[in-house]
């Protein structure tokens, strides 16, 4: 990874942090460009969505299989274990459907991009990290509306109507079909690498840009959530904490290598909370905390990282 980009990416959490403070701020001084910012929205997170899914080497899912303890870590964790972990989890949280789903949409989703990046920072086995992205990315396309469904029961079928969700379907959807267009052109010439390795310098400015246009179009709905933090943000942590523990039994009863188990740990902690916000953004009049609720993880997530980066490979996995 280019050394510039590394840093870049070292920084994001304060890059977020200005971004959505800027935000509150533009949104509160000129409340009518609320909707300009919203229209922006949209073409902003599918280009972030397209930059980001460049990098996942979406024609070599079978390369993910090629280590099966180590696959088996990540799915059973990912997708076994961490949902039925989330599901007991939020009935500690008060009876507010909006704010579970929020809570539920983000946690039950693991990450495909910056997990990469944590892990090559901590001594993960990176090689290892690229090869489960793309599986990771299918399954939890194919298994969120089952998990909600399971988990929520008749407030999600209330309140998420095919008529709402298919634009944030196509959000997410054409821009993974780009994606895998653009990576067979990518592919077919080895000198157009380079375009990839330009795309990856997008997801950070773009995801800055994505919070801060939510935080200028929803400065009511951010102060209103408010008031949540205090219930979420402790679960968030406890999050963390948790899937940072499964990673250390799950390597230690597959016997996993000590990269293995330090990308095990990145994998299981941190969430694609960028994917699911366009459900998020595309619920009904009253449901807009949900979408906060997801930003407020992911920066509760990338402060988490930082601990990460000093616990894991020093503590859990030596």
């Amino acid at each position: 990874m280019d050394v510039d980009r590394l840093i870049l990416e070292r920084q994001q959490v304060w890059i977020y942090l200005s971004a959505i403070l800027a935000g509150l701020l533009v949104g509160s001084l000129w409340s009518s460009t609320h909707a300009v910012f919203e229209t922006l929205l949209w073409p902003t997170l599918a280009l972030l969505l397209f930059a980001t899914f460049v990098q996942v080497p979406l024609l070599h899912v079978r390369e993910a299989f090629a280590d099966r303890r180590f696959v088996t870590a990540v799915l059973a964790g990912n997708f076994v274990i961490l949902p039925m972990l989330v599901w007991g989890m939020v009935q500690f949280l008060p009876n507010e459907p909006v704010l579970r789903l929020g809570v539920l949409l983000v946690l039950l989703v693991p990450c495909t991009d910056w997990f990469i990046t944590f892990s090559q920072l901590a001594g993960g086995n990176v090689p290892r990290a690229i090869a489960v992205t793309p599986i990771n990315l299918l399954l939890q396309l194919l298994l969120l509306p089952l998990y909600l469904w399971g988990m929520m029961g008749d407030d999600f079928s209330t309140v998420v109507r095919p008529e709402q969700v298919w634009p944030a379907l196509l959000v997410v959807l054409l821009p993974l079909l780009a994606a895998v267009s653009a990576e067979r052109w990518i592919e077919a010439r080895s000198h157009r690498s380079r375009v990839r390795e330009h795309l990856a310098w997008w997801p950070v400015p773009l995801l800055a840009t994505v919070v801060f246009l939510i935080a200028a179009a929803q400065v009511g709905t951010v102060r209103q959530a408010l008031g949540l933090l205090p219930v979420i943000v402790p679960l968030f942590v406890a999050f963390l904490l948790l899937a940072a523990m499964l990673a250390r039994v799950l390597a230690w009863w597959l016997k996993l290598p000590v990269d293995q188990g330090r990308t095990l740990a990145f994998s299981l902690g941190t969430r694609n909370s960028f994917v699911v916000l366009p459900f998020a953004l595309s619920l009904p009049a009253g449901w807009e905390v949900a979408a906060v609720v997801i930003v407020v993880q992911s920066l509760v997530e990338l402060f988490g990282m930082v601990a990460y980066l000093w616990w894991v490979p020093r503590s859990l996995f030596k």
